[in-house]
């Protein structure tokens, strides 16, 4: 029996898809038939994962983005429509936490920028992508996925820009599922535990001995992989999950309900 691609003929964009979760969601969508805008601010690294797509047999352009800048956003999404003809799916994954400590000691300046890059480039996405979806044709115009974080489920010493920052992801998500969802576009959140990203695999290097302190925060024992928080989103992205919208699906291996 030949297995049926769960994005077949639709076009996606990826944010931060040069490396870690957003290259393994880039990956993914292409594997499951899409045509992927590889979205990144390091050229090299977006570069390096279209040619991955193209060699594996699929369509992919890089397009470098600033997500923090909305006419960097503007462009990304148009550039998604004058290349492949229209917008179907989009992950925004991008995030980058500026700093953390305590409370008294962050500056605005780290504060401020922790939340722009987390949680204003969600809301431009957003905006660029809904815009794009309204002018597709049929019922069912569009589905997007923002990338949030268990950090936003509850407090989290010393991570407190980080953690505000995506705990309003899964508001702006939720908030704009409600107003998208009967003009054809579902909106939904994936929050993942602690994944084996390169970032992560730096920090053990240099501290080993907190390897087995990861893995015991997830009832499975293990960190999860980038590819687990791709298949969640291929889910939500895809016609199986059309009656799905304003969720925060945690992809954590229970570590949420520890």
């Amino acid at each position: 029996m030949t297995q049926t691609q769960l994005l077949a003929d639709k076009v996606g964009v990826v944010t931060g898809a040069g490396m870690g979760i957003g290259q393994a969601i880039a990956l993914a969508f292409a594997h499951e038939g899409a045509k992927v805008v590889v979205a990144d601010f390091n050229v090299e690294a977006g570069e390096k994962t279209v040619a991955m797509i193209q060699q594996a047999g699929g369509d992919a352009l890089f397009v470098e983005t600033d997500v923090s800048q909305e006419d960097a956003v503007e462009s990304m999404v148009q550039s998604a429509v004058k290349h492949f003809g229209r917008l179907d799916i989009a992950c925004n994954s991008a995030a980058l936490s500026r700093g953390q400590g305590p409370i008294h000691e962050f500056t605005r300046e780290v504060f401020d920028a922790t939340l722009e890059m987390c949680l204003t480039n969600s809301w431009l996405c957003l905006k660029h992508e809904v815009a794009a979806m309204l002018k597709n044709e049929g019922e069912l115009k569009g589905s997007i996925v923002n990338i949030s974080s268990n950090a936003s489920l509850k407090g989290q010493a010393y991570n407190t820009a980080y953690a505000t920052a995506k705990a309003g992801v899964n508001v702006l998500t939720q908030s704009s599922a409600s107003e998208y969802g009967a003009l054809g576009i579902r909106i939904n959140a994936v929050s993942p535990g602690v994944i084996r990203t390169p970032g992560i695999e730096r920090y053990l290097q240099e501290q080993p001995e907190q390897e087995q302190r990861f893995n015991n925060q997830a009832v499975i024992k293990r960190m999860g992989k980038p590819e687990e928080i791709a298949q969640a989103v291929v889910f939500l992205c895809s016609d199986r999950a059309s009656f799905v919208t304003g969720q925060v699906l945690s992809v954590d291996g229970g570590m949420s309900v520890k």
